[in-house]
């Protein structure tokens, strides 16, 4: 018996965007689509639908995709939220992640990532456009404090080591599993030692750390 499809949410005021987004995710064969033109629209979905993931326009007429994001995450909504846009805004960036969003994607490169994006989000992880990545460090050093601190990398593995380079290159764990030929559980251990080793916390910090000193391996 096939495995269920996953339920999807697409909601973008453009309908052009919305419908070719939707015409890539039905060709894979592997999700069930629901569309919302406007944002008030899409938020009713959530509550009453419960899809497994929405993927929002950050700009729509009724609530904006950040609106969506920070109502949803105040009432523990289960839906895992990825923000589409097309401008390069830090404020909305950081806006989004303190709300809980798990992928941030430029509209730009939707169809070359939105499937990574909704990979790595369904794996717990998170997802932000690599064009992005420097809004990314920001964030991680004004919460860390680190600025000026770069913990020694001496006590970690060889396998650890290559971890961290294919960490850099933004990754998702089954792909960085494909490329060593181990499972996606014995990445996610090389990740927690990582972090152990390194006395770093959390996702945004790690790959802070991979991005910063790719060139030291």
């Amino acid at each position: 018996m096939p495995d269920p499809k996953l339920s999807i949410l697409i909601a973008d005021d453009h309908e052009l965007v919305r419908k070719g987004l939707r015409h890539f995710l039905d060709s894979l064969a592997r999700f069930d689509i629901t569309e919302a033109p406007d944002g008030l629209t899409a938020y009713n979905l959530i509550c009453t639908s419960k899809p497994a993931i929405a993927i929002l326009d950050v700009q729509m007429p009724g609530m904006t995709g950040l609106e969506i994001a920070a109502a949803v995450s105040s009432q523990k909504e289960p839906v895992k939220i990825i923000l589409l846009t097309m401008f390069k805004d830090e404020s909305a960036f950081n806006r989004a992640l303190d709300s809980g969003v798990r992928g941030y994607i430029l509209k730009e490169n939707t169809v070359n990532e939105i499937l990574d994006s909704i990979n790595r989000v369904l794996e717990g992880g998170h997802y932000v456009s690599p064009a992005l990545n420097s809004f990314l460090v920001n964030r991680t050093t004004r919460q860390t404090g680190t600025d000026s601190w770069v913990p020694s990398s001496e006590s970690l593995t060889n396998s650890e080591i290559r971890v961290l380079k294919l960490l850099a290159t933004m990754k998702t764990n089954q792909e960085i599993a494909e490329d060593l030929s181990v499972s996606i559980k014995t990445i996610h251990n090389h990740r927690n030692n990582i972090c152990v080793k390194l006395g770093l916390r959390g996702t945004h910090a790690l790959l802070k750390y991979a991005i910063e000193n790719a060139n030291r391996y």
